[in-house]
C-alpha cells in the first residue's frame, strides 16, 4: 500500500521535492509512518535546511517590516488619508499577511517536504493563499480604476471617487475574494482529502476539477489583467495627449498650477503602473502554471514560480520610496519615533518632502 501511494506522490509533485530517500538502514522514510497511505517523506541537507531557514526568515521578516511601515504612514498620518492611499493600504495589509502567515507556513512545507497540520488547517492555508493573491489582484484593478479617473477626468475624480466610496470598494473587493476562496477550496475537497486516492496522507496539494480550472482561469486571472491592462494603456494615451496640448498652450499662471496637477497625476499613474508590471511579471508566470496540470511541471519550478510571487509582497514598499517622497518622510518619523509626539499625525509630510 505504501508503495503504491510512493508512487502516486512521485507522479504527482513532480518527483522533485517529495522523492524518497533511504536512512543508514536503507529504509524509505514516511511522513507518518503508523499511517498505511502515508506521504513519502523527503531529504534534505543541513546546508539546505539553512539556506531555506534564512531566507525565509530574512523575507519574512523584511516583508512584514516593511509593508507594516506602509500601514502606519497612512494611518497615522491625516493627510496621507486619500482615496488612493486606501487602496494602497488595502494591499499593504494584503502583502504583509503573506510575510507574515504564508511565507512561514509554505517554508516549513518546504523544509519538512510533509504537510503535518491535517486536511482542515490545509484547507484553511489554501483559503488564506488564494484570498491573498487574489484581493493583491482585485486591489491592482481598483488602483488602475482610480488613476483612471483621476488622469482621464480629474475635474469629475472629487465626486466619483471619494474616501467612503473606496473605503465600500475595498471592503466588497476583500469579502468577494473570501466567499469565491472558500466555495473554491470546498468544492474542490480540500477538507476531506482523506477519501481522495490520489492524495497521499501528508500532502497539501492544488487539486483543480476541469469545471474550476476554466472558472479560475477566466474570474481570477484573465478578466482582472485585461482590465488592467486595457485600462493603463488608455491612461497613458490620455496623459500624453495632455502632455502636447499643455505644451501648445502660451504660458500662464493658470496653464502652469494645470500643467503640475497634471505631472503630478501621471507620476502617481506611473508609479503604481509599475507595481502592476511588477505584480504581473511575478504572477503571470505562476498563474499559468498553477492551471495546468500537476505533472506537466516539476514541483522544483513551481516552488521557484511560487516564491517570486511571494517575493513580490515585499517589492511594493521599495516602489514606493522610490518614487514617494512622502512615504521616505514619514518613515523618518516613525523611526525616529516623533509620530509618539503630540498632534504628530496632523503633520504636513508633503510641506516636509519640499522643506
Amino acid at each position: 500500500m505504501k508503495a503504491q501511494y510512493g508512487e502516486q506522490n512521485k507522479l504527482l509533485t513532480g518527483g522533485d521535492s517529495l522523492m524518497a530517500y533511504e536512512t543508514e538502514d536503507h529504509e524509505i522514510q514516511y511522513c507518518f509512518p503508523a499511517i498505511n497511505s502515508s506521504c513519502i517523506k523527503g531529504k534534505r541537507s543541513s546546508h539546505e535546511y539553512n539556506i531555506i531557514y534564512v531566507f525565509v526568515s530574512v523575507l519574512s521578516a523584511w516583508t512584514v517590516f516593511l509593508n507594516l511601515l506602509v500601514i502606519i504612514s497612512i494611518s497615522h498620518f491625516k493627510k496621507l488619508h486619500t482615496p488612493t492611499n486606501l487602496i494602497i493600504l488595502s494591499l499593504a495589509v494584503a502583502d504583509m499577511l503573506v510575510g507574515l502567515i504564508v511565507m512561514p507556513i509554505e517554508a516549513t512545507r518546504l523544509i519538512e517536504t510533509c504537510w503535518y497540520f491535517g486536511d482542515t488547517y490545509c484547507g484553511l492555508f489554501v483559503i488564506t493563499v488564494r484570498l491573498l493573491l487574489c484581493t493583491s489582484l482585485s486591489t491592482l484593478v481598483l488602483i488602475a480604476i482610480d488613476r483612471y479617473v483621476a488622469v482621464c477626468h480629474p475635474l469629475q475624480y472629487p465626486q466619483k471617487i471619494t474616501t467612503t466610496k473606496t473605503v465600500i470598494s475595498i471592503c466588497v473587493s476583500w469579502c468577494c475574494c473570501s466567499l469565491y476562496n472558500i466555495a473554491f477550496v470546498i468544492s474542490n475537497g480540500y477538507f476531506n482529502t482523506s477519501h481522495r486516492p490520489d492524495v497521499c496522507y501528508g500532502q497539501c496539494i492544488v487539486l483543480i476539477t476541469p469545471v474550476w480550472r476554466f472558472t479560475d482561469l477566466t474570474f481570477s486571472f484573465l478578466l482582472p489583467c485585461i482590465v488592467i491592462i486595457s485600462v493603463y494603456l488608455k491612461i497613458f494615451y490620455v496623459a500624453q495627449q495632455q502632455v502636447k496640448v499643455l505644451n501648445s498652450l502660451k504660458g500662464g499662471k493658470c496653464v502652469m498650477e494645470v500643467s503640475v496637477r497634471r505631472k503630478s497625476e501621471s507620476k502617481a499613474a506611473l508609479t503604481l503602473g509599475i507595481i502592476v508590471a511588477v505584480y504581473l511579471l511575478c504572477g503571470i508566470p505562476f498563474y499559468i502554471c498553477s492551471l495546468t496540470e500537476s505533472t506537466a511541471i516539476s514541483s522544483t519550478t513551481m516552488t521557484l514560480l511560487t516564491w517570486t510571487l511571494y517575493v513580490n509582497s515585499g517589492l511594493n514598499p521599495l516602489i514606493y520610496a522610490f518614487f514617494y517622497r512622502w512615504f521616505k518622510m514619514s518613515v523618518k518619523h516613525i523611526l525616529t519615533l516623533k509620530i509618539f509626539q503630540p498632534a504628530s499625525s496632523l503633520t504636513d509630510i508633503f510641506t516636509d518632502c519640499h522643506s
